[in-house]
């Protein structure tokens, strides 16, 4: 909390607060909880950047002491989403379905990386899914970077590593439009 209280005064001023990550920070939740709850009491926002894979339980008591989450949706198929990530994303999705009835404010988060999940019908998958999220009507579509292949490789070898490049600009506004259609705001970056 000593680190938290430097920054304040940044925090009043944009109006933000402390984001929570990771790795994933619902992998520490005695600790997530302590935090979040101080944060909690001295009225400074919190935000629980999350790939939503998690215990519902742990998810759901965070989530109460959370102002805000920040939910990856990296792909809708569960196949493909096992062979690049080693996890299915069933519990992904009933766990950002349940936040979204806690009535909790979300952003969704994609991940865009060519050849993965870029083509039509994932991105109309997770549109459709998103739209059944009540009051969820934000995504933030983020630009695949390669820094992070090398360090996925070394940590997780039974993991499929990606082989692509940053997707062109081109193609994230025509992956936003896409979205538009739905009735989503969209923010390129997040």
């Amino acid at each position: 909390m000593d680190e938290i209280r430097k920054d304040v005064i940044f925090y009043d001023e944009s109006g933000g607060g402390v984001t929570f990550s990771g790795g994933e920070p619902l992998m520490q939740p005695d600790f997530l909880l302590a935090v979040l709850d101080q944060c909690r009491s001295e009225s400074i926002h919190t935000a629980i950047d999350t790939t939503c894979y998690a215990e519902t339980d742990i998810l759901t008591k965070c989530a109460d002491r959370a102002d805000l989450l920040l939910c990856d949706i990296k792909h809708m198929d569960s196949g493909k989403h096992r062979e690049y990530t080693g996890v299915d994303n069933k519990l992904i999705l009933d766990n950002i379905l349940r936040l979204a009835k806690m009535g909790k404010k979300i952003i969704i988060r994609v991940p865009i990386v060519p050849g993965f999940n870029d083509d039509i019908i994932n991105i109309e998958n997770t549109a459709e899914y998103v739209t059944t999220l009540n009051g969820t009507r934000r995504i933030d579509l983020l630009p695949f970077n390669r820094g992070g292949v090398e360090k996925t490789s070394r940590l997780a070898a039974s993991v499929s590593p990606m082989e692509a490049d940053s997707p062109r600009q081109e193609v994230m506004e025509s992956i936003r439009n896409r979205f538009t259609e739905y009735g989503l705001e969209v923010k390129i970056g997040g």
